[in-house]
């Protein structure tokens, strides 16, 4: 059966709402990417976001609320720093990791101790979750380990068929996921980089830890720490430098190859692509771009990654673990 697609309206919001309380399954925008969302505390359906995305029982899920009254549905204990983080970055795209409630299901947390949970900036997403009057479940609306969307059109490619409801709020501005800090810890940690930067953060709290690169296949703390994650079909290899000599090499083994770059000179009449010497810009438009190459039957996309600056470690995160 195909997906019910839906424009954002009162209407659609209100009956993709009493689609989320009876257990069904809801697509919709935020700030950073869609995402596939469930009541949060009914463990039957988050259970089918697991099923139709093929996500590993390991990795948890996102839990979404409307307001910051609302946090105590999930969350056990709110200490002080979540309290600073949240007077600035919500709504927002952070997303803070605490003691979960005995309430929220394991499914949500993939059986851990905590849970993630935060408040997203976009007018549709809040709509939805004050209309549904529960706490929102929501990964990235794709099949496991593939590209995130930032379309309803990358949402169908993936997951037509799998969920009831889709919100089509057009294209998302953020493009990447948002950043998931665990304040369980002192310091606090830094699980996964995302729109808000390292710096953003602590300029406000202080010194982070930061994210290793080591994961075992435990019951993770957050989404997004897998090592093979937010992946192209398309083989795709990460070089430093341009990455011209890498494409030209593969070009006369004669592979069909794409290649995408930032803040460079794109070369003519092959599938190049240059996004925006500015991580913010460049992230709005990273997913987009490699959906496109994607779907043109490439055999290799080749990207030359930007710097190693800490504006820039969100992208080369996603980029990594796409190419792994």
């Amino acid at each position: 059966m195909l997906t019910e697609v839906l424009p954002v309206d009162p209407a659609s919001i209100a009956r993709a709402a009493a689609v989320l309380r009876a257990g069904g399954l809801v697509a919709f925008p935020t700030e950073t990417v869609y995402g596939l969302g469930a009541n949060a505390l009914d463990s039957g359906a988050v259970a089918r976001i697991f099923a139709a995305k093929g996500r590993p029982p390991t990795n948890p899920v996102i839990v979404h609320v409307a307001a910051k009254s609302q946090v105590g549905q999930v969350v056990a204990a709110w200490p002080q720093l979540a309290e600073i983080l949240a007077q600035r970055f919500w709504p927002g795209p952070l997303t803070l990791v605490l003691p979960k409630r005995a309430e929220v299901p394991d499914v949500v947390t993939a059986g851990g101790p905590t849970v993630a949970v935060r408040i997203p900036a976009h007018a549709a997403a809040l709509s939805l979750l004050r209309a549904a009057g529960v706490p929102v479940a929501a990964p990235s609306a794709n099949r496991s380990n593939r590209l995130s969307p930032t379309c309803a059109a990358h949402v169908l490619r993936d997951l037509d068929g799998h969920l009831d409801l889709l919100l089509d709020g057009g294209p998302t501005l953020g493009g990447i996921e948002s950043t998931v800090v665990d304040v369980t810890t002192t310091p606090p940690r830094l699980l996964r980089p995302g729109l808000l930067s390292a710096g953003d953060l602590e300029a406000v709290v202080g010194s982070l830890q930061r994210p290793g690169t080591s994961v075992t296949e435990r019951a993770l703390p957050s989404p997004g720490m897998l090592p093979r994650h937010y992946a192209p079909r398309t083989p795709l290899i990460c070089v430093e430098g341009d990455g011209q000599t890498v494409f030209d090499a593969l070009l006369a083994s004669g592979l069909r190859v794409g290649l995408l770059r930032f803040g460079g000179d794109g070369t003519t009449g092959v599938a190049t692509r240059t996004l925006a010497n500015d991580p913010a810009a460049a992230a709005a438009q990273l997913y987009a771009v490699l959906h496109e190459l994607d779907d043109r039957n490439l055999e290799r996309i080749v990207v030359a990654l930007p710097p190693d600056a800490d504006g820039w470690l969100a992208i080369r995160d996603r980029l990594h673990r796409a190419s792994s």
